[in-house]
């Protein structure tokens, strides 16, 4: 699929004690939701931090839309939405003060959608306690839900956002993939998404592109539906275990047999064996990739 960039990035590196990120390459399709996900400590709040603006201290090329604009141009920053875990908000802001705060820092921000966002999204915009409530006495899913409805009452181009799942209900986390859906459809092709999760299964049905990071750096990417004809879900009986294991990501185990996840190309090696083939889920790619590349000390059965 030949696609445009919504983002483009070469040889970034930042260096903390202990660890280093570093992207030799980084695109984002534009148009298109893009998650990005690694195990806690991989490196995505970090990376999220640079594409948003919030860290500077890194060494690299970084462009947006097209390759001749940089958040140095105060236009991109204006077309770039963010939301991030931590004091998003200051604490002592109220809700109704988000709302008015908002108006006066962006020149794209709508009032009108805002309010209802906040009503669609279960906050009582217009109940006097809601709106003097303060953020900081907001549990961590309302003050998503406001984040989200702040970012998403912006006119915006792109959207990065920081774990937005991980504070949600399943039921708000069905909501945000609507809402994804939505801002892209809206868009007509020229909106796009770039969020971070370290559990995909809730947010798998409004992926389009992964980027899949281990400790500070990209170890897969690729279009889902790409990643899925790329790699292979095996099931097979006991007695084959140790053979298949050669060529598994990953291996699980119970009283029946095993499954696990290998490369379609390598699929003949396992001729003459039991088994069966079936498209994996894109949670199951993730597992299998991110186990293949982790520090932790992996038990492979």
């Amino acid at each position: 699929m030949n696609v445009n960039n919504v983002i483009n990035g070469q040889d970034m590196k930042k260096k903390f004690h202990g660890f280093d990120l570093n992207i030799p390459s980084l695109q984002v399709p534009k148009g298109f939701a893009t998650a990005l996900i690694g195990e806690n400590g991989a490196g995505k709040t970090t990376l999220l931090n640079i594409l948003a603006g919030i860290r500077l201290d890194y060494k690299g090329k970084l462009t947006y839309f097209d390759e001749s604009h940089t958040l140095e141009d105060e236009t991109v920053k204006d077309l770039i939405g963010y939301t991030g875990p931590g004091n998003y908000y200051l604490p002592n802001w109220t809700v109704s003060q988000v709302k008015t705060i908002s108006e006066l820092l962006f020149e794209n921000f709508s009032p009108k959608r805002f309010d209802a966002l906040c009503e669609e999204l279960g906050i009582s915009i217009h109940d006097r306690n809601m709106q003097n409530k303060k953020v900081t006495a907001l549990s961590d899913g309302m003050r998503m839900k406001l984040m989200l409805a702040g970012v998403l009452a912006r006119d915006t181009k792109l959207l990065i956002l920081d774990e937005p799942a991980s504070p949600l209900d399943p039921l708000m986390r069905d909501k945000l993939c609507e809402l994804i859906r939505d801002y892209l459809e809206r868009g007509n092709g020229e909106t796009s998404v770039f969020f971070s999760t370290h559990n995909i299964s809730d947010m798998e049905n409004v992926t389009d592109y992964a980027i899949i990071m281990e400790h500070g750096t990209i170890v897969e990417q690729g279009f889902v539906e790409d990643l899925k004809e790329k790699y292979i879900l095996v099931k097979g009986e006991k007695e084959d275990i140790a053979a298949a294991k050669k060529i598994l990501y990953s291996c699980s185990v119970n009283q029946y047999g095993f499954e696990g996840i290998c490369l379609a190309s390598n699929m003949d090696q396992l001729a003459g064996m039991d088994v069966s083939f079936e498209t994996p889920s894109l949670s199951q790619i993730s597992i299998a990739v991110m186990k293949a590349n982790t520090k932790l000390q992996m038990k492979f059965a």
